[in-house]
């Protein structure tokens, strides 16, 4: 998608595959989509291109109210990217300028601020602060559609500063108000359950359901996960720690056709943004099977996908300890739930109170000493730098925290899967080395324009 008439093409056929890759917006309805929108193609001349949300809405458009364009998967491009702006992409998403404002984000990426801005501006059309309330604006539609919170509790917990900034920004990003936004929802039937936050988390592509819920089923530490229900059925449960409180996230193997179901319980709403990310890069749902089944040379509908980790520093220290050991940990160290759900019954321990451990305690020192990150826009070299100097971290384990922790998608921790003609996508190779033979690839290339019939659509859309 290299440039405008290739992307016009793909919003022609309606091409599922590039949803949130990039978005376009009508000169003659003021409105911004995503490619697959239903509605009916827009003449090229009144089509303008945008790489985020955010710079539509800077521009002055307003989201579709038929295909959501908000609710789209993220852009894969962020994963692959080790520089600043796919550092600063992540950390956005992560929520850090709403914790920290714009000089958090620059002081963590090294750069000052004015540099962030310049090169955000530069390359993606919006700086740091319109990316941030475009993510506001998402989460505040989902609470107001799915929770019966009051509007003003809404306004602070998505993250806005106060009640008018809220709803100016809802009513010029959406072209309603916050209390109309709600009355659609309830018209609908959707929302206003008493059993948390109901999520759909949205990809692109096939899900390899079975294979990322069989990995996290293995690997589930009793106490803070657990996975419940037959196969094709089952419900992945766990705990978070996340930055104002914690919280109990689940999610269904069940696919609804382009989304996971999910549901959410926050000690504090103003980490829903946090928590979905963190969810997000777990199922790794942001990937882009087409790009990945081309460099394998399979099939796109069995193209794998590659985990990460909802706790980045808990994944490093459960490399070293193993599965047993980190529920030992849980037990003697964890921080017990007020009350236990099913089988959940702590967090698990922050490295401040592992350092005294014989095997972890050199890298939760390292980790509670800031020596080394593991962020979500931390350089993945440096850290891979870092954990290398850990006594006890062996070259195996640093490679694997780096694929899982960092969600780096070209790392090789098995030998198997260091080929060239895998890059970028190794981490990918090495999950599908796990299961299956992998051939070497075909000569074809990814046509940037439209190869098959765009998939199905469904009238319904991820929140």
């Amino acid at each position: 998608m290299e440039d405008d008439d290739t992307r016009y093409e793909a919003v022609s056929s309606r091409d599922a595959r590039f949803d949130g890759e990039f978005f376009f917006a009508v000169e003659t309805t003021g409105i911004y989509c995503r490619p697959s929108c239903p509605a009916v193609t827009p003449k090229r001349r009144n089509v303008r291109f945008f790489a985020t949300a955010a710079a539509a809405q800077r521009h002055g458009f307003r989201a579709c109210r038929r295909c959501r364009p908000d609710a789209v998967p993220g852009s894969a491009a962020w994963n692959v990217r080790a520089d600043v702006v796919g550092r600063a992409m992540r950390m956005i998403g992560d929520g850090v300028v709403d914790r920290e404002g714009v000089p958090g984000l620059a002081h963590k990426l090294g750069y000052s601020a004015r540099q962030v801005q310049r090169q955000l501006n530069a390359e993606l059309g919006a700086g740091p602060v319109a990316l941030a309330r475009a993510q506001r604006a998402h989460t505040a539609r989902v609470l107001l559609q799915t929770t019966r919170l009051p509007v003003t509790e809404i306004a602070f917990a998505a993250g806005f500063a106060s009640v008018r900034q809220f709803n100016d920004t809802v009513r010029r990003i959406y072209a309603r108000t916050p209390s109309a936004l709600r009355a659609e929802a309830r018209a609908r039937g959707a929302g206003a359950g008493t059993g948390g936050i109901p999520l759909r988390l949205a990809y692109r592509g096939a899900y390899a359901a079975r294979e990322v819920f069989d990995l996290l089923e293995g690997e589930a530490v009793q106490g803070v996960e657990e996975v419940v229900g037959a196969p094709g059925a089952r419900t992945y449960r766990r705990t978070l720690r996340l930055p104002y409180g914690s919280g109990i996230v689940a999610v269904d193997e069940r696919s609804g056709g382009r989304w996971l179901d999910a549901r959410m319980h926050l000690s504090d709403l103003r980490d829903l943004t946090t928590a979905v990310q963190r969810l997000r890069r777990l199922f790794d749902l942001d990937a882009d099977p087409y790009a990945v089944a081309e460099r394998l040379g399979v099939d796109p509908a069995l193209a794998p996908r590659s985990p990460g980790a909802a706790e980045p520093e808990e994944f490093a220290v459960r490399t070293l300890v193993g599965r047993a050991g980190a529920a030992r940990l849980v037990e003697e160290y964890g921080t017990e739930l007020d009350v236990p759900c099913g089988g959940l019954t702590h967090v698990f321990p922050e490295p401040g109170t592992l350092t005294g451990h014989p095997v972890a305690g050199p890298l939760a020192a390292a980790l509670a000493g800031g020596e080394l990150r593991l962020d979500a826009g931390a350089d993945r070299d440096e850290a891979e730098r870092a954990l290398r100097a850990v006594p006890g971290v062996s070259d195996e384990a640093a490679a694997l925290i780096r694929m899982r922790a960092l969600g780096d998608p070209d790392v090789a921790p098995r030998a198997d899967a260091d080929r060239e003609e895998w890059r970028p996508w190794r981490s990918y190779a090495t999950r599908l080395l796990s299961s299956r033979p992998v051939p070497r690839p075909s000569t074809h290339r990814r046509s940037s324009g439209t190869r098959t019939a765009p998939p199905a659509h469904s009238s319904r859309s991820p929140a």
